[in-house]
């Protein structure tokens, strides 16, 4: 019985933790971050952003979408990360299926980040780009 206790906290613990990073989110977003608040209320463990690309940038005038899903063990685990739909961004750390090439979301991850951290670290990395370059190919 106990573990099924321990069980229960934990997952209310990961649902309250992502339901307060949704609400910030969606408050206060960064720069041309929106997220999906109808869908991610609706499935916390799932969640679509879109995010333009910053003024200035390589990327200005563009439109993406990320998908971010988030495992029972976050945010002890990082959250796994993707471009998706139409327009998954030609970048050096990029695989043309979307996946992103970034150390905070594997051996860099801490629990202390957030999703709002990880958009502005993606965000930063696509203003970042000097010529629009793909490395990675995924067939």
């Amino acid at each position: 019985m106990k573990a099924l206790k321990a069980g229960h906290l934990d997952t209310s613990r990961w649902e309250r933790r992502l339901q307060k990073e949704l609400m910030s989110l969606m408050k206060e977003p960064p720069p041309g971050v929106e997220v999906d608040g109808d869908q991610a209320e609706q499935n916390l463990s799932l969640w679509t952003v879109h995010m333009k690309g910053a003024e200035g940038t390589l990327y200005e005038g563009e439109v993406f979408q990320l998908q971010f899903k988030f495992s029972p063990k976050y945010p002890f685990d990082s959250p796994e990360v993707t471009f998706i739909g139409s327009n998954i961004p030609v970048h050096p750390h990029v695989y043309s299926n979307g996946h992103i090439c970034l150390s905070i979301l594997t051996d860099d991850w801490s629990p202390a980040l957030s999703v709002q951290s990880v958009c502005l670290s993606i965000v930063s990395m696509l203003s970042s780009c000097k010529e629009k370059v793909s490395h990675f190919q995924f067939d």
